[in-house]
């Protein structure tokens, strides 16, 4: 069981793994659910829109891509993010490493069975995130 960080064309974003790994981990755990093989691969557009084209018929570019292999109540799944982090904390006027942390953290919690694509459901999801994000800054 394990959470990997991988970069393709990008630079690595400076993450604390450990302290990422602790923190994905305990949100996790206040659905019920425990971590098992999530990979993190942070790319820039051209991939994210190759991708996004390729497995899901998409012909945009998007923060994140979740894919989900969960089994019961264990997590897994490739949670590809990318640059448009960069582009969209510029929009909402907010920190570059707090929209990073918001776009990790929101694989995750579709991982735990959220969904942001529904009436209502973007709502839940940003409050989800919200306290994902605070639960991290109080160091949990």
């Amino acid at each position: 069981l394990m959470i990997t960080y991988n970069a393709d064309g990008v630079k690595m974003p400076k993450i604390k793994r450990k302290d990422t790994t602790a923190w994905i981990k305990a949100v996790a755990q206040t659905y019920g659910k425990k971590v098992g093989e999530v990979g993190y691969m942070f790319v820039n557009d051209e991939k994210i829109l190759e991708i996004n084209n390729e497995y899901l018929g998409h012909d945009y570019y998007t923060d994140v891509i979740t894919f989900d292999y969960d089994e019961d109540d264990v997590v897994n799944g490739d949670i590809v993010s990318l640059d448009t982090v960069r582009t969209n904390a510029e929009l909402f006027d907010k920190a570059y490493e707090d929209e990073l942390y918001r776009v990790i953290i929101h694989g995750i919690l579709h991982l735990c069975g959220l969904n942001d694509k529904g009436p209502g459901e973007r709502e839940i999801m940003e409050k989800a995130e919200n306290k994902a994000l605070e639960m991290r800054n109080g160091a949990f």
